[in-house]
């Protein structure tokens, strides 16, 4: 018999939907039921996409005798870490400060009030390796509760306040220091290249990430600095990730990480968030270096997205499932029987361009990476360059129709907010860089799709799928669709998107504020509207994705400057400020706030394209690789955007370049313009 949750969008959530535990979904139904029955609440939160929460799942949540214990003494809800990330983060925090570590599943212990007071993550179901077994720790938190009750409540409402004190105490720079300079931009790079790994490329050993936001600045210092070893650390991570198992050599598309240091053996789940990331990451290589490899990875990443994760309305799924068939990697996986039999024999010479053996690479199967270059098995081979390229080739095409029958993975097919901003930015910056108009086109309709299917009675919704959107949106939701709309209306003149960001960031600054504008200037995570949990945080550290105080820094600034309110561009000051020393300490994990503050020591400037030849120009000038510059063009004297005003002239193209203080003279050549922003 299904539970609640069979009523639920996510695709997490329908699958407990048949568990024999009676799962709730988050509301305020189970913590009316847990306060009138006087019973602790269990949280447990996952994703889709978690391979361990299927672990969990399986071996107890569908044991019918845990299971039954778990609904005679706990109230049990489910919650998608993706729908609710405003909960995932309290309560992550908590296990964190009681355990010192987290993941998912995550399963917390929490009082009808909502308060924690004990969690952890997987649990297997015999008790191994100094870990309790599932069934001994709910017999234990049972005892504790009935036992021990006030003792707990007074815990967990201990552990509220340490969170709430927790989320006021940001760690910020001394407010004597000034905004980064030079000498701080390149402390952040070396920094960051104290934390590479030089062999292999990326950061750190095992499991690695992609770092995007890290290596972006480093390929920005580089353009700004030369300074090699930036350039070179940020271009191994790219190549050692693009020649990896981490990345889909026969699809395209990464997976979220790797589990070695090798980039080799990847967590097979692919995420949305990660492909759009790497293609801005893969669109500044291109920019700043001009190899097509970079170009070639980033098609080939959207190309995947674009066949694998989008919905036919037009939205972007959240992610695609490590598993399927209920083992991990098997739809990307070959043994050395299914390669030989996909291609009717061996062929050496692939088998050694892939590194595929006879006995595999990984659990006696082969993950298809790079593990000699084209140059190499050309030259070992005695074959020309061409020839391994062709080879390479058709044995792609035999692999992908054989694989193509397999059992795919689930995908997880909700549409979030915030990721899809990602996709549209991602979409922008490769239409520009490639100067594909199909690219902005399709990010053109995607972001009227966003604005249709997320916008209600003017505040925004943070999911959707199967037309219905719902739950308030965070302020990552706000944040990141505000910088989708300025990067398209940059990208091709659709200078309304530039109103509508200033009209989302108002509405951030009126509910997202923390009462110390004057003092920190940050933002809390949700709105000031939502009442569902009791700790509001302040994030700003960058995780999988950018810190949204970071992007809606960048925000202020060129809405301030567009729309001409002087208050916000002082509030982005404030904060890049307030950031300064923090970003240079632990530049890995504030990577998004070292971007900015790079381009701000460099000097940010706008620049104003106006006349009959503006778009032409636009198309020009975005050639060159400029990431301090944010540019609008308009060939229509009517427009609404003060930063317009006093800027048309009769039968005349002009280019204004500007600086927070002033415009300087407009000129009416792109060579011009540029010579005015290089030496400001």
């Amino acid at each position: 018999m299904a539970n609640r949750l069979i009523h639920e969008q996510s695709p997490y959530l329908l699958q407990h939907a048949n568990n024999p535990v009676n799962w709730y979904p988050w509301g305020d139904e189970a913590f009316d039921k847990a306060a009138t029955e006087h019973k602790p609440v269990l949280v447990s939160i996952g994703y889709a996409a978690c391979h361990w929460c299927h672990v969990m799942e399986h071996e107890s949540f569908e044991n019918e005798a845990v299971a039954a214990y778990m609904n005679e003494h706990f109230v049990c809800i489910k919650v998608d870490r993706e729908e609710h990330p405003d909960v995932d983060h309290m309560y992550m925090d908590a296990v964190q400060a009681i355990g010192g570590s987290g993941g998912w599943p995550l399963n917390v212990f929490v009082t009808p009030g909502r308060a924690p007071f004990y969690g952890g993550t997987y649990y297997p179901p015999r008790a191994a390796y100094n870990r309790p077994s599932w069934m001994q720790l709910l017999q234990r938190m049972r005892e504790l509760w009935e036992d021990e009750q006030d003792q707990v409540t007074q815990q967990a409402d201990q552990m509220i306040q340490h969170l709430r004190q927790a989320s006021q105490r940001v760690t910020v720079a001394k407010k004597d220091g000034l905004i980064a300079g030079k000498e701080a931009c390149r402390k952040i790079a070396d920094n960051l290249l104290k934390q590479g790994d030089k062999e292999k490329g990326g950061f750190g050993n095992a499991p690695k990430f992609p770092g995007t936001m890290a290596i972006s600045f480093l390929l920005e210092h580089y353009h700004f600095t030369g300074y090699k070893p930036a350039l070179e650390h940020a271009l191994r991570s790219l190549d050692a990730m693009s020649d990896g198992g981490i990345y889909d050599q026969l699809g395209g598309g990464f997976a979220r990480y790797a589990t070695d240091r090798n980039w080799l053996i990847p967590h097979f789940e692919k995420m949305l968030y990660d492909n759009a990331l790497l293609i801005g990451s893969l669109c500044d290589a291109y920019s700043i270096t001009r190899d097509v490899r970079y170009k070639t990875t980033a098609e080939e990443t959207i190309a995947f997205t674009e066949r694998e994760l989008k919905d036919s309305s037009g939205g972007y799924y959240c992610a695609l499932d490590a598993d399927s068939e209920g083992v991990e990697g098997k739809f990307y996986t070959w043994t050395y029987d299914e390669w030989i039999a996909a291609l009717g024999g061996n062929d050496a010479v692939v088998a050694q361009y892939f590194g595929v053996g006879e006995h595999g690479n990984w659990e006696e199967t082969n993950i298809l990476h790079v593990a000699k270059s084209i140059a190499e098995v050309a030259a070992e081979n005695q074959l020309s360059i061409e020839e391994v390229v062709f080879r390479i080739d058709a044995v792609k095409h035999k692999l992908l129709a054989a694989r193509n029958p397999r059992v795919r993975p689930m995908t997880d097919d909700k549409c979030l907010l915030s990721w899809n901003a990602l996709y549209s930015i991602a979409l922008s910056k490769a239409g520009v860089v490639f100067r594909s108009d199909d690219y902005l086109q399709r990010a053109t309709t995607h972001m009227q799709w966003m604005i249709a299917q997320f916008e209600n009675d003017g505040k925004l919704l943070h999911t959707w799928k199967n037309g219905t959107a719902k739950i308030a949106a965070k302020l990552d939701d706000y944040a990141y669709l505000a910088l989708a709309m300025l990067q398209l209306a940059s990208a091709t003149g659709a200078n309304d998107l530039v109103l509508k960001a200033g009209v989302l960031l108002a509405t951030v600054t009126g509910e997202f504020n923390t009462g110390n504008a004057v003092e920190d200037a940050f933002f809390y995570y949700t709105a000031e509207s939502q009442n569902d949990i009791p700790v509001r945080k302040v994030d700003l550290y960058d995780g999988a994705t950018p810190s949204a105080n970071a992007v809606m820094a960048h925000n202020l600034w060129i809405c301030g400057m567009c729309l001409e309110k002087g208050e916000w561009v002082a509030q982005a000051q404030l904060m890049w400020h307030n950031m300064n020393d923090t970003a240079v300490r632990y530049s890995q994990s504030f990577g998004y706030w070292a971007l900015m503050l790079q381009r701000y020591t460099v000097g940010l400037k706008t620049l104003i394209c106006t006349g009959s030849e503006a778009s032409e120009k636009r198309k020009e000038i975005q050639e060159t690789c400029l990431p301090q510059v944010y540019m609008l063009t308009s060939q229509k004297k009517i427009s609404e955007l003060p930063i317009f005003e006093k800027k048309f002239f009769a039968d005349k193209m002009y280019i204004f370049v500007c600086t927070e203080q002033a415009c300087l003279s407009p000129v009416s050549s792109v060579t011009e313009a540029l010579r005015l922003i290089n030496n400001l």
